[in-house]
């Protein structure tokens, strides 16, 4: 099979995203004019190692925030923002915080669970996250086609919860790392194996 997006596919839903999987989830955490904002995004990842560095990019918009949604906005309000980490065990609450609320409207109180204030940059982070990063925004692109951003930022702070740390590795085997695939599904990695580089 072979098709060009432009022409359209012809299945029944779109394999675009199932193509592209699995991808780690970026659960993004905001503070605006009008308050707090938490939003899981799977077009996200680390983009380098020395200084750390992640991005994130949205897509869509919302009827209150022409042109973008609540993360994308806030986040060229304040210039920082948080990426936390969800574990197997938030998915429910991942899945509740991503939700189509009206600016303004908390989804960490929707979604049950604690804000709780960043280090090193003005921002909530999910306390009951396996791992938050604070992050500075360096640039917020935007990207071919309607209300398509990218977000860039530099970490500037680490959490990480304690039971995720086992024997000096960050380790989620435990609860799994929770990742999205195609469609309405998503994957819980609990079982690893290693590979030695060729060099």
């Amino acid at each position: 099979m072979f098709y060009r997006p432009e022409a359209g596919h012809g299945l029944p839903h779109n394999p675009f995203n199932a193509i592209i999987a699995p991808r780690p989830i970026g659960w993004v955490s905001t503070r605006g004019r009008q308050g707090d904002n938490l939003a899981p995004y799977s077009f996200f990842n680390a983009t380098a190692y020395v200084p750390p560095q992640v991005m994130f990019a949205s897509t869509g918009d919302k009827p209150d925030r022409p042109g973008t949604k609540d993360s994308v906005a806030q986040i060229a309000e304040s210039r920082v923002f948080c990426i936390n980490i969800a574990d197997g065990a938030l998915k429910d609450a991942m899945n509740a915080s991503s939700a189509r609320l009206p600016a303004g409207v908390s989804e960490f109180e929707a979604a049950g669970l604690t804000a709780a204030d960043c280090e090193t940059i003005d921002c909530p982070r999910v306390a009951e996250a396996a791992a938050s990063l604070e992050c500075r925004m360096t640039r917020i692109i935007r990207l071919a086609g309607k209300a398509n951003h990218m977000v860039l930022g530099v970490v500037t702070g680490i959490h990480l919860r304690d039971d995720c740390v086992v024997e000096g590795r960050f380790d989620l085997r435990r609860t799994g790392w929770l990742s999205r695939l195609g469609y309405r599904d998503y994957a819980i990695t609990t079982e690893l194996f290693e590979m030695q580089r060729p060099d």
